[in-house]
């Protein structure tokens, strides 16, 4: 799943900055915005099978896409600013934005809650 939301930021990143000729620092936030909404339906849907409140689980989602926007743009900007290829910065960006979000996707915006089990009466 998140090979093809990689690929879509990736693709959405290069039309917009190469082809467009939008700015990086505005082309960058709208590739990774776009493909994060692609990437919540597939997290929720496929790969989390999420049961939990939708409502709840998109609002915790949202906080941290704003915080992976921030630091995405921050280093696809700033490795550019460095004279390096925007492009590794992305990747870069993306295997942080990826081990955390992983792990922030299981255990706090998919989590599913377990029924506590019942009491036996004897």
């Amino acid at each position: 799943m998140g090979g093809l939301s990689f690929a879509l930021d990736l693709g959405l990143l290069v039309l917009l900055h190469e082809v467009v000729g939008v700015d990086l620092v505005i082309a960058t936030p709208i590739a990774f915005l776009i493909s994060l909404v692609f990437n919540y339906f597939l997290q929720r849907i496929f790969t989390f099978q999420a049961t939990n409140h939708h409502g709840i689980s998109a609002a915790k989602y949202i906080s941290l896409v704003i915080f992976n926007v921030v630091v995405s743009d921050f280093i696809v900007t700033g490795f550019d600013a460095l004279g390096w290829y925007y492009i590794i910065g992305k990747g870069t960006s993306t295997v942080l934005t990826t081990v955390w979000n992983y792990f922030l996707y299981r255990e706090w915006i998919f989590k599913n809650k377990v029924a506590p089990l019942e009491k036996s009466r004897a």
